[in-house]
């Protein structure tokens, strides 16, 4: 009985935290949550990957693990909104959310994947006067509003392109594009385990002549697609920096709920 009443206690005293997306098995936000409660003393503190094959039951779960705060990754940034009893100003703007605070059973949406590149983008010293973001994800959108506040333009790459914004992959020969610029990748093109796949066409590197790479991907690094253009010149970035950035954001708002 004593047992039983302390698992209850403990269940009731922890401080919850989680990361939800359909696969996990490439992040690293488990591994830097967990270095961080250690080195604070923090053994009340849980942080763990949650797998979902989709949101439905999302409050449910929130409300039943006793969860404090979590994250969200692919493909959920923009579908978890309908979740959400509210947002804030950037993520509202961005329409997409990476973070959810519970605060008095109301799950509250942000976004920090838009200061979190930014900032890691701040950090290489690169001067950038163009951008093309592969992807139109939440992860897209999210280095859209960073470029924006930067005041650099941009254009979305994409396979079926919809809007005046955005334009195919074989729209990129009509830009000049030795001009100081930077090619984001914000699609999981290339994470592992699917390591060998690449979000552009291999012959394309030695057509287009891009002066910086930005991969928001992390594992591996570097990717197939940071070697590639690596060898045409190209100065690479991967996306580590901006994941612990935002996990130390995330961690800012987590303490608040």
């Amino acid at each position: 009985m004593k047992i039983v009443f302390f698992l209850v206690f403990l269940h009731f005293v922890m401080k919850r935290y989680a990361l939800i997306g359909k696969r996990l098995g490439h992040s690293y936000s488990q591994r830097w949550f967990e270095g961080l409660f250690a080195r604070l003393g923090l053994m009340d503190h849980t942080y763990t990957l949650q797998e979902m094959a989709s949101l439905d039951g999302l409050r449910e779960w929130v409300r039943r693990e006793g969860i404090c705060g979590f994250n969200v990754t692919v493909p959920y940034k923009q579908e978890v909104l309908r979740y959400l009893d509210a947002v804030d100003e950037t993520a509202a703007a961005i329409g997409a959310v990476n973070c959810v605070t519970v605060e008095g059973g109301r799950l509250v949406g942000h976004n920090t994947d838009a200061p979190a590149f930014r900032q890691s983008l701040e950090n290489t010293g690169w001067q950038v006067k163009q951008a093309f973001i592969l992807g139109t994800g939440g992860a897209a959108r999210a280095v859209a509003y960073a470029l924006k506040q930067m005041g650099i333009p941009f254009m979305f790459v994409s396979r079926n392109p919809v809007g005046e914004n955005q334009i195919g992959y074989y729209q990129l020969s009509t830009f000049n594009l030795q001009l100081s610029t930077l090619l984001v990748n914000a699609t999981p093109v290339g994470m592992y385990p699917n390591v060998d796949a690449m979000p552009l066409p291999e012959f394309q590197f030695s057509i287009f002549n891009f002066q910086f790479l930005f991969d928001l991907i992390y594992n591996p690094s570097p990717t197939r697609l940071m070697h590639e253009v690596a060898t045409h010149g190209a100065q690479t970035k991967d996306g580590l920096e901006m994941l612990h950035l935002q996990a130390e954001m995330n961690w800012e708002l987590f303490q608040q709920c």
